[in-house]
């Protein structure tokens, strides 16, 4: 089943986690483990992130630098397949422009298919330790919404290159990112508004807000999408702070801002620990809020806080 499928057809509120491919040199068995410790709570999918190349500058013996590319993290394909064939749990790897040009997406999108996995999440991505000139390029999507575009045309049987071929049995069904606090770039709420409207006509099933820390902000992103025609699920991002000084990276990285109850508290913790049990604890009472209003699912940033996720999880499920 589709991820809109499984949402949809859940008499509770459903649950999805996000998890990190293993770094390069280590095996899946960190995330089989992870995924294990999560099935308690009969995850609907699995999201698996997406990681482009970084050039760096490597010291050679001669005193002169290099720029080599090098990609910490294997891709999102190979991992999704082996987790929706081990657990025949849907698996949505994420697709993103940065860093990955039409053409390798193209690949992706066709090894997919042959792999039996069918849901995406299509993201711009981010352009930390991306080439300046790969930026410029025609050979790379700009927006997110040119990456749709794309993929709208794969399932309909149009390649890359504007040739056609025979098109999937099964096209590919995504859903795509909104941000209920504004995307850095967005001049104001109402262009973010009208972008999030455009993705969801031009074939978005459903949206996973970026992680918020105050549910008002939440309630009345879905309110001024529900009155401009925005009428898919909008699955609510949730992570958990799990450091002391995410109380200034998350405001400054993701545009999150913190509640000056919870920044309180945080300011109070003299240890990470104890910084984690705030983090818990306002994760939970966040999650039984959201259930509360009736939200068709909870989405978990895994990334350094599986073990709070499993915590907040425990309490709510």
């Amino acid at each position: 089943m589709h991820v809109i499928e499984l949402i949809n057809s859940s008499p509770t509120t459903a649950f999805s986690f996000e998890i990190l491919p293993p770094l390069k040199g280590n095996n899946i068995r960190k995330v089989y483990a992870l995924i294990d410790k999560l099935l308690e709570f009969d995850p609907k999918y699995i999201n698996i992130t997406a990681h482009h190349s970084e050039y760096l500058f490597r010291n050679l013996p001669d005193g002169s630098f290099r720029k080599v590319h090098v990609r910490k993290r294997p891709g999102s394909v190979a991992i999704a397949s082996a987790i929706q064939n081990k657990y025949g749990l849907t698996a949505v790897p994420h697709i993103i422009c940065r860093g990955f040009s039409k053409e390798e997406t193209e690949y992706a999108l066709i090894d997919l298919n042959f792999l039996g996995v069918h849901d995406l999440l299509l993201l711009r991505g981010d352009d930390k330790g991306l080439d300046a000139e790969a930026l410029k390029s025609e050979d790379y999507h700009r927006y997110a919404s040119d990456l749709q575009k794309q993929v709208n045309d794969f399932n309909i049987g149009i390649s890359v290159d504007g040739t056609s071929f025979e098109a999937n049995e099964t096209p590919f069904a995504y859903g795509m990112a909104c941000y209920p606090e504004k995307h850095e770039e967005a001049p104001n709420m109402e262009s973010d508004l009208r972008i999030a409207l455009r993705k969801v006509r031009d074939g978005a099933q459903y949206l996973v807000t970026q992680m918020f820390f105050d549910n008002a902000k939440y309630y009345d992103f879905v309110d001024r999408c529900r009155q401009i025609g925005i009428n898919v699920p909008i699955i609510p991002g949730v992570k958990p702070i799990v450091f002391k000084d995410q109380l200034n990276v998350l405001p400054r990285v993701f545009r999150s801002e913190i509640p000056e109850a919870l920044a309180a508290e945080l300011r109070s913790c003299s240890t990470e620990e104890d910084v984690r049990r705030v983090g818990v604890e306002w994760g939970i009472n966040q999650c039984r809020d959201l259930i509360a209003h009736g939200v068709p699912s909870l989405h978990f940033y895994t990334f350094m806080a599986s073990d709070s996720v499993y915590k907040i999880a425990r309490e709510i499920y």
